[in-house]
Parts: C-alpha cells; structure tokens; sequence
C-alpha cells in the first residue's frame, strides 16, 4: 500500500463517528477492508467498552452482574490493547510495502500512530454520548450549557489530535520519523503473570 492509498485521518475519522451512530441503530458490522478494517475493529472493542463501564456504574447492578461486567471488560481491554498493536503492525507493513523508512536517529513519538486512532475512537464516543444529552428533555439550561462547553472542548480536542495525527503520518511515510510498534505485555489476563492467579491454583 502506498501513501496515496493509505486512508487519511479525516477518512478514518468520519469511519468512527459514522459507526458509532450506526452502531446504535443497528447491529455491529464491519464490512471495510485493510486498514479500515483493522480500525473498525479497534473501534468495535471501544464501543462494547463504553457500555458495559456504563452498565458497571449502575446503581440498581447487583455483585454477580458487576462481576460479570467486569470480567466483560478486562477481555474488552485487552482485546483492544491487541487491536493497537495490529493497526501499529500494518502501518509497519505499509511503510515496508512503500519502501519508506527513516535513519536510526530521526525521531520517535511519544505516542504510535494505533495508540491515536485508539484515543479518536474514545472521542468520537464521547462526542456521540455528549450529544445524546443535548436531546434529553428532563435536564435544565444549566445542564444543557455544561454539555455544550463539553462539546466544544471536545471538537477542540478531536481537531487538534487529528491534524497531530495526520502530521505524524505524513512524517512516517517521508521518513523523516521511525514508526515502532509497542507491545503492550498486559499482565492482568496472563495466569502465569498475575499473582492473583497463580496463588490461587497452588492453594486451590
């Protein structure tokens, strides 16, 4: 894939706040492909996770549906944690594929192009569910003004990360910046990692 058939930020943008409007109209599918796949995906993990944290903050939830929820959304994280990764590994086989690599000294960003599309993904669930409390017809002035500060902070920060982003794959496919991707080695869901785990099979 070359830097010309490679999606643009905007593209990939507009893929996950279309979604997640669709989302909650209809049943989850992903018919993209490539790197729009991947990115549906990641952004699937984010949409399951947004809900079952909502169903986790319930009042009327009783112990075992929490346990439940919770154990939900460990595998959600970590199978989203997964996706970062694959979206990081396929930028890699891009930038391969264009011939595109920069020298051993250019510059690393703090964060990888699959941890941004992630941090978008988020935004554009929030914005969605920012934008649901807007249409409530049981909340005050006050209330709506909070929602609407809130928006506009949050456009705010969709632009900016979204110009960053499309900068850092700019640079990436000049070679003027090195891509890696950072393995996330979560030790939660390892049972030979998490003591919790471990212990508990030895004194079982």
């Amino acid at each position: 894939m070359s830097k010309a058939d490679f999606p643009t930020v905007e593209q990939l943008t507009r893929l996950q706040i279309e979604a997640v409007a669709r989302w909650h109209q209809e049943p989850i599918s992903n018919d993209y492909q490539g790197i729009e796949q991947l990115v549906c995906q990641q952004h699937e993990y984010n949409y399951r996770l947004w809900h079952e944290e909502d169903t986790a903050r319930s009042p009327s939830a009783n112990d075992q549906e929490i346990a439940e929820v919770k154990r939900a959304i460990d595998k959600l994280n970590q199978a989203r944690n997964d996706m970062i990764e694959r979206v990081d590994d396929a930028i890699t086989q891009c930038l391969a594929e264009q011939g595109a690599s920069a020298p051993s000294d250019a510059p690393i960003n703090t964060e990888t192009a699959g941890s941004a599309i992630d941090r978008l993904s988020i935004m554009s669930l929030r914005l969605y569910h920012y934008r649901e409390q807007l249409e409530r017809d049981d909340v005050n002035s006050e209330h709506r003004e909070k929602v609407e500060q809130r928006i506009a902070l949050c456009e705010q920060q969709h632009h900016d990360l979204s110009s960053s982003l499309q900068q850092l794959i700019n640079d990436l496919f000049a070679g003027v910046k090195q891509h890696r991707t950072y393995r996330q080695m979560k030790m939660y869901n390892d049972p030979s990692l998490n003591p919790a785990i471990y212990h508990s099979k030895t004194s079982g």
